[in-house]
């Protein structure tokens, strides 16, 4: 058990006591085990586990919790308000947010001792008047833009950017504890851009050593450089996806060959079985008839629920260890599965949409592939009405 677990009890878990018509199992073990394998793929480097967008759908203490067990040293979130819940359930690991907008509460940040990146003046600015006002000082990660076009300072205002953070670190204001960095192809690690941004990267804190920053970390490894760019760990890597078990890189690999296992199976139960004659259109707009007598299945999830409306007549599901597709349009609560003629399949059995696929159910990444997407948003997308149910842990 770590410190941070010590005193705090088990995390309050979230079952489906009847009311619910779906859930979400999360095996807290998986997570803890995933994180094991990437502190193996780091190699010296230490782990912030990125529990943003409550944990990847799975769930922000308990996952959080199981990845400090696994051997994460630090934990990331993009927004403030994830950082303070953590700190308010008594996590005291070491903590970076840094998605920020004008406004924000950097004073309560500063007095939980959440570390804050900072990639523009404007935040610079507010979050050293938020710590002269405490009398304390603010540690921050400055973020350099190196190719990604997103978030950070760019070009010429990353020296700008840094000669502002060292006047005020002078001050005493800020305390300039880390550079970090994002990539925009590590996904494709032998695109060209992947060696451009991590030179660019190396020049920024190169510049932010000569300039008399002391860093304690340097970071641009997402799940992605983990898994396939061992030259881009640094001090500290920043894995969201893998520590639940999703394969970053599909193409080049499933979780298996990583090492990795989905900790996430969505399932329902069957509302309502019956018969239906060959001819018959399925749900809205009849975008699908039966070809034959058979026998349907409702499943009580829908777009409200997180499933893809776009998952009409493609998306897949097991009943009974068969594979089934969806069956016409996705509805706001439901959606329809042609079972066939021999099925003997009754209300209240299982339906499983995506698990581990260990045993040939459907997993996130071939609802990704059905729907034309990303598994980060099939497992992200998972509606508040479907409880997380915790086993392991």
């Amino acid at each position: 058990m770590t410190d941070e677990m010590a005193g705090m009890g088990a995390p309050s878990v979230k079952s489906n006591d009847g009311l619910a018509t779906a859930k979400a199992t999360v095996d807290l073990d998986v997570i803890c085990r995933n994180v094991e394998v990437l502190r193996e793929r780091a190699g010296s480097a230490a782990v912030m586990a990125i529990v943003k967008a409550d944990a990847y759908g799975h769930g922000l203490l308990p996952s959080a919790l199981a990845a400090l067990r696994g051997g994460a040293s630090w934990l990331g979130v993009a927004q403030l308000g994830e950082a303070m819940t953590l700190r308010e359930s008594g996590i005291q690991a070491p903590l970076l947010s840094w998605l920020h907008v004008p406004g924000a509460d950097f004073a309560g940040a500063i007095c939980a001792d959440i570390d804050l990146s900072v990639s523009a003046p404007w935040s610079l600015g507010e979050v050293a008047e938020a710590a002269r006002g405490l009398g304390r000082t603010a540690r921050i990660h400055l973020k350099v833009d190196t190719g990604l076009g997103r978030n950070g300072a760019f070009g010429d205002d990353w020296q700008v950017l840094l000669s502002a953070a060292r006047s005020l670190e002078a001050e005493g204001l800020v305390r300039i504890v880390g550079v970090m960095s994002h990539f925009a192809y590590a996904d494709e690690p032998s695109h060209p851009t992947v060696r451009r941004q991590l030179e660019v990267f190396s020049e920024a804190v190169s510049a932010a050593e000569r300039a008399g920053c002391d860093l304690e970390v340097r970071h641009i490894a997402n799940s992605a450089a983990v898994l396939t760019n061992s030259g881009a760990a640094f001090d500290l890597v920043r894995p969201g996806l893998a520590v639940y078990g999703l394969s970053p890189v599909p193409q080049l690999g499933d979780p298996q060959s990583f090492g990795l296992t989905p900790a996430m199976t969505l399932s329902a139960d069957l509302a309502v079985t019956k018969r239906m004659p060959a001819g018959q259109g399925l749900s809205y707009g009849h975008q699908y008839v039966t070809s034959q007598d058979t026998t349907v299945g409702v499943v009580p999830m829908g777009y409200a629920d997180g499933i893809p409306r776009n998952a009409t007549n493609v998306g897949p599901v097991s009943v009974s260890g068969e594979r089934y597709t969806v069956s016409g349009r996705v509805c706001m609560d439901q959606f329809v599965i042609d079972l066939g003629p021999a099925s003997s399949a009754r209300a209240g059995e299982r339906v499983t949409l995506f698990g581990t696929g260990e045993a040939g159910d459907p997993t996130a990444q071939d609802w990704a592939q059905a729907t034309e997407t990303i598994s980060y948003e099939i497992v992200t997308r998972i509606g508040s009405r479907v409880p997380r149910v915790y086993i392991g842990g």
